[in-house]
């Protein structure tokens, strides 16, 4: 096990330098207008500029920015993005509990939601409520999570006016205030991940209710109820817990597209507009940490089924268990 994650973490290492270089060198392909605006902020961007050496070739400038990074953990400052020459670790964190917020609300509802209509589906097997459940799933996963939004927006927002179209300014994210305002985006995330979790949750307890050890439970004298819950579910959750893992870990990573939508001041509404900008620090920051937590969320869901499961052995290695 410890071999194993010793090289993850490497692989992990390396890939984020392969995709950190990448970034780096598409980003600085891209036009670079200078924005005159005020006269001592246009002189304080050509010094960072230049103490960047964004004047210097693409490799040399690559150089500077790895050696900043790394031995000083430096990611420079926001220049044409948010508050003008502010840290961007400080700005980042500003804006990250808006992602977090949302993003938490749509996994703690979508979770267990996901989890009961897909033991309801597989307990209702080729039964009129299975089919439905089953159309349902395939409208919400076959359609993008921008649809919905807009949508919801239109509809129940628009129309209905039941909850605000965008959501409320302020930084109390976790007041109820601010969660009414935060229904419309919660609903838009939280789709796809119900119809996903429903649809894993019901093709693993059909397999398991099938399997020949709940015949076997069954003719011990096991109720049905009683066989599914200890034992099909029990077996069928070692394979669901580590998406569930997976989810919780991703709030950090929020989406793109609907915080836009909806207007939600967090890291993903700042990363579209530090491309739009050419905001090169603000977006490699944001780059790099987007591809840090999926990277960690995928080390740490593989570990998951070892902690779930003891039969599990990571790294290809036997068990004796059977």
């Amino acid at each position: 096990m410890v071999k194993y994650v010793v090289k993850r973490i490497l692989l992990m290492f390396i890939t984020l330098f392969i995709i950190m270089t990448i970034c780096f060198v598409m980003i600085k392909l891209l036009p670079d207008p200078i924005i005159k605006s005020k006269l001592a902020e246009y002189k304080q961007e050509l010094a960072l500029r230049e103490a960047w050496g964004y004047n210097k070739p693409i490799l040399t400038q690559y150089g500077i920015f790895l050696k900043k990074v790394f031995t000083e953990w430096d990611w420079g400052y926001c220049i044409r993005v948010g508050t003008k020459f502010m840290d961007v670790t400080e700005y980042i964190a500003m804006k990250l509990p808006a992602t977090i917020a949302v993003n938490l609300y749509s996994v703690i509802i979508s979770v267990p939601l996901g989890i009961l209509f897909g033991i309801y589906a597989a307990l209702k097997k080729n039964k009129w409520q299975d089919q439905v459940i089953n159309v349902i799933i395939m409208i919400f996963i076959s359609v993008p999570s921008y649809v919905y939004a807009f949508l919801v927006q239109y509809f129940i927002g628009y129309k209905l006016g039941w909850f605000p179209i965008v959501i409320k300014t302020g930084t109390d994210y976790f007041s109820w205030d601010m969660f009414v305002s935060m229904v419309l985006p919660i609903m838009a995330l939280s789709f796809g991940t119900i119809a996903g979790l429903m649809r894993f949750t019901r093709a693993e307890l059909t397999e398991t209710l099938t399997s020949d050890y709940m015949l076997l439970a069954r003719a011990k004298g096991l109720t049905k109820m009683q066989a599914t819950v200890r034992h099909a579910l029990r077996n069928a959750f070692v394979p669901i817990l580590p998406m569930v893992i997976g989810y919780f870990v991703d709030i950090l990573t929020g989406s793109l597209i609907i915080e836009r939508i909806f207007q939600i001041p967090g890291v993903g509404n700042v990363y579209v507009d530090s491309i739009a900008n050419r905001d090169y620090n603000l977006f490699m920051a944001i780059s790099m940490f987007y591809t840090a937590v999926g990277l960690v969320m995928g080390i740490i869901t593989d570990l998951s089924y070892g902690f779930i499961d003891p039969r599990i052995r990571m790294g290809g290695g036997k068990t004796n268990e059977y």
